[in-house]
């Protein structure tokens, strides 16, 4: 796989060298971390320095994060905290939101995959008092970055009693996160997003919230997430965290390359479409539909090419079913299956960005009658 392009960092994030380190280190160890001795007592301070990094990350407390086994985990935790009270989440959210069995109500939101405003405040004006809003920080298949600060304040004004929950899972080493700032009162991150490994992630909840504990057991975390820590894991997550703060300003380079890319996609197929546009959006990620070219086709054929992209979220892909994300935001059926996430991340070259755009172009050329490119 040298010589391939890997463009799906949204789904997950290659490893980076120094967490790879820090985990083979931890795995070289044994020791429960909640044991006593030495032994332990090591594994302990991998956890506790971790949580520090996580902590940094957040611009929170250390006592604030709770490591779970994933932001799925974070999500649900919450989310069945509050069944049988009445639950708004965002049109947009992950899966691990949607998919959650309890009732939720559907915020819309506009062209661009922003809240809408209006349609908000009228939810917060009829019916019960929320007890819990759940909006994500950044969408896993756009990008579009949505005012989670602006949409908690207008809530607590209207509720003071109401929480509010961001999965911010895209955000973390993408964009700054001031959790204090988001006016949120739980906020959900993975590893496996921001160079860390799969397998865990952490609940960073604000001072007074209510246990939210999804597991039930032992001691571990001040009681609020039992079983074993997976403390090489959790070592790696501290890591990336700590490079993910330092690498933010080397980050935003990729909205130039995105930016270079979209123009070149645009220029060769004028029919194209980039879902988000309009709204702020993370550096990495681009959400291009091609109508009259399904997804399915598109993604074979880059895959033949040694080019690695999805089709939206990660956890839906593979079924080619159109994106509920996209056609909340007015998206066709046609629209919804005929779309591509390119995401990209800290080891992507503009070289890769390069070799999308040639592949992708070519592909377009050879299967589109010239028609259907310029008017779709």
């Amino acid at each position: 796989m040298a010589d391939a392009v890997y463009l799906d960092y949204n789904a997950t994030t290659p490893l980076k060298p120094a967490v790879y380190d820090v985990m083979a280190e931890a795995f070289g160890d044994v020791g429960n971390a909640s044991a006593v001795h030495a032994y332990g007592r090591r594994a302990r301070s991998r956890v506790e320095t971790a949580r520090e990094q996580v902590a940094a990350l957040a611009g929170v407390h250390a006592n604030q994060v709770t490591f779970t086994s994933g932001a799925t985990e974070s999500n649900n935790a919450v989310l069945k905290h509050f069944a049988g009270r009445r639950i708004l989440i965002g049109a947009t959210e992950h899966n691990a939101i949607c998919n959650c069995p309890v009732d939720l109500e559907l915020i819309p939101v506009d062209q661009d995959g922003l809240i809408n405003i209006d349609a908000f405040e009228k939810m917060l004006e009829t019916g019960p008092a929320p007890a819990l809003i759940s909006i994500m920080l950044v969408n896993n298949e756009t990008g579009v970055i949505q005012p989670v600060a602006k949409l908690a304040k207008l809530a607590k004004a209207k509720h003071r009693d109401v929480f509010i929950h961001s999965d911010a899972v895209q955000a973390a080493g993408r964009i700054k996160i001031d959790f204090p700032g988001l006016y949120a009162d739980f906020m959900s991150l993975s590893a496996h997003k921001m160079a860390g490994p799969q397998g865990v992630g952490a609940l960073i909840c604000a001072p007074g919230t209510p246990s939210v504990a999804f597991m039930h057991g032992g001691g571990q975390e001040k009681r609020q997430r039992a079983g074993t820590e997976n403390v090489a894991g959790i070592a790696g997550f501290g890591k990336a965290a700590e490079l993910a703060i330092a690498d933010m300003a080397h980050y935003q380079q990729l909205g130039v390359w995105r930016e270079k890319m979209e123009r070149a996609l645009k220029e060769a197929a004028p029919g194209c479409k980039i879902f988000g546009e309009g709204a702020p959006r993370t550096a990495n990620t681009t959400a291009l539909c091609m109508p009259g070219l399904p997804a399915q086709t598109q993604l074979m054929t880059l895959d033949l090419a040694g080019i690695a992209i999805s089709s939206g979220s990660a956890c839906s892909s593979g079924t080619f079913k159109p994106s509920r994300v996209l056609q909340a935001m007015g998206a066709s059926e046609e629209e919804a299956t005929s779309t591509l996430r390119i995401s990209s991340g800290w080891n992507t070259k503009e070289s890769d960005i390069d070799a999308f755009i040639d592949h992708w172009t070519a592909m377009v050329r050879r299967l589109l009658p010239q028609s259907e490119k310029e008017s779709a």
